[in-house]
């Protein structure tokens, strides 16, 4: 109250200040989700997706057919739960499966099949992500010319694929008990961003670096290792995830089933933590990155040789070292009693748009491979850009719709994404986030690119138009709304 102003009027200014605080905590009661230290409950499982006869390979333009199985490709399921009492809280079942993607449809029909055997859980609350190995069975029909016979087809392998997940998926929630959560982190140089740019301007995945026009490489790189573990109540570590800036593809042009170096990752944590060790393996936003070795190559080569490693073994021994450097903490507190608050929201991305000039490359691009039925993966590729600008010009393009999966538990936080998201975004959800370590899991859908401007303005496969549904706003749309959920999740007086 001043010294001039009625009393009356000094009780109104403090009674519709009283009504706008509680206002305003109404509506963050609304937009914040109750948030209170819960008992854990964890079930995991393991099954194998390993075909038992040859299928076309993902990952390549051209058709590969596998000729051997150089490693199982399997699918790890963590099932959390949090309850109060007798009462459950929320949530999760996560899903990590060696495949190239999550092909649309795929997690619709696990949905269907699980939810008349788990009525008691939410199916929504279920994600699948991929590993990105690009030796694993092709799953959409149409895309490579292949043989009549002696090859499962891929409608066969995603009816195989679907009915294994779901065993898995329904195991792992039937089997939760109590347990604890720990996290970590920890250090590896695994992905390389694989764009090089030259003084021109332009970029190129692979482009050579030792040419006197090479300028640099276009992005940063994320060397990071993000790891949760997961004990039962006897504090038996049961399973772990490891969330990496880079996909699992060493071994991406080769012609056997491999889930590349997740193999002899799980085989090195098994030999010492237990044969049933459930093994996550999560891709970061890496759209632009690769273990493929970018420069300083014959120096990388001689070390790995005079210490008698395959190079999956060097990128394996490098994860284990760093998950271990991060179980040395984690273990120290692991957390029985956790908050975990699963959100789940579809959101809206604009696709990026088809120019004239694109049209025309592309259309003489399908010309020269059209002769050639190897290529067919590639001339349906291109002809989605044409599609696409004919939509554009009839004003039928639609955005994309995309399930956002944000899950906070305890300190951490999981949000997911269905892109090869360039590295550069999930820097930035990484440092801008409340949450003590941020775990960005791609790949859990169907797996286009999302470039960066910097990206389409070098142009090259992974930022042209053919390679990309959603462009750089988009990305930058998915990054600040995924900020959005996350922050919602860690109320401002913690």
């Amino acid at each position: 109250m001043t010294k001039h102003e009625p009393p009356e009027r000094g009780s109104i200014r403090m009674r519709g200040l009283s009504i706008g605080i509680l206002k305003t905590l109404v509506v963050l009661l609304m937009v914040t989700p109750m948030l209170q230290a819960s008992e854990i409950h964890i079930g995991t499982a393991i099954t194998s997706i390993t075909p038992d006869q040859p299928v076309a390979l993902s990952g390549q333009m051209r058709t590969r057919i596998s000729e051997r199985v150089a490693s199982p490709v399997t699918a790890n399921v963590v099932a959390l739960e949090s309850r109060e009492g007798e009462d459950s809280l929320d949530a999760a079942i996560m899903v990590a499966c060696d495949l190239v993607a999550i092909r649309v449809g795929i997690l619709d029909k696990v949905r269907e099949r699980i939810q008349p055997r788990l009525p008691d859980f939410d199916s929504s609350k279920l994600f699948l992500s991929a590993t990105h190995t690009h030796t694993a069975p092709v799953m959409t029909e149409g895309l490579y010319e292949l043989p009549a016979e002696g090859v499962m087809l891929p409608d066969a392998y995603v009816e195989f694929l679907v009915d294994r997940v779901t065993e898995a998926v329904v195991e792992a929630w039937n089997s939760r008990k109590p347990g604890s959560v720990g996290w970590g982190l920890g250090h590896a140089v695994l992905g390389h961003n694989r764009r090089a740019v030259y003084d021109d301007g332009h970029a190129q995945m692979y482009g050579r670096t030792h040419l006197s026009n090479f300028r640099g490489i276009e992005g940063p790189e994320d060397n990071g290792v993000e790891v949760l573990f997961f004990w039962n109540d006897q504090q038996q570590l049961i399973a772990t995830a490891i969330n990496v800036a880079c996909p699992s593809q060493e071994v991406e042009s080769k012609n056997g089933l491999d889930a590349d170096f997740w193999h002899p990752v799980r085989e090195s944590l098994r030999a010492t933590y237990g044969e049933q060790l459930v093994v996550l393996g999560w891709t970061g936003a890496a759209g632009d990155q690769s273990p493929h070795l970018m420069f300083r190559k014959r120096a990388e080569e001689r070390m790995r040789k005079l210490r008698s490693l395959s190079r999956l073994e060097e990128l394996s021994r490098r994860i284990v070292l760093a998950w271990e450097e991060a179980y040395a903490g984690a273990k120290q507190e692991p957390h029985r009693s956790l908050p975990l608050v699963h959100k789940v929201e579809t959101i809206e991305l604009p696709r990026r748009e088809v120019t004239q000039g694109e049209v025309s490359e592309t259309t003489i691009e399908i010309e020269n491979y059209s002769q050639d039925p190897t290529y067919r993966r590639r001339v349906i590729w291109l002809q989605e850009v044409l599609d696409r600008y004919e939509q554009q010009q009839a004003g039928t393009v639609e955005p994309l719709l995309m399930e956002l999966h944000v899950i906070r538990l305890g300190d951490i936080v999981i949000a997911t994404n269905p892109f090869e998201l360039f590295t550069e975004f999930g820097i930035q959800m990484k440092s801008r986030s409340p949450a003590l370590q941020t775990f960005v899991i791609q790949l859990a859908g169907p797996g286009t690119y999302v470039p960066t401007a910097e990206a389409v303005r070098g142009g090259g496969y992974s930022a042209i138009v053919a390679s990309n549904e959603v462009g750089p706003e988009g990305g930058q749309l998915l990054t600040e709304k995924t900020l959005d959920l996350i922050t919602n999740l860690w109320p401002s007086a913690e």
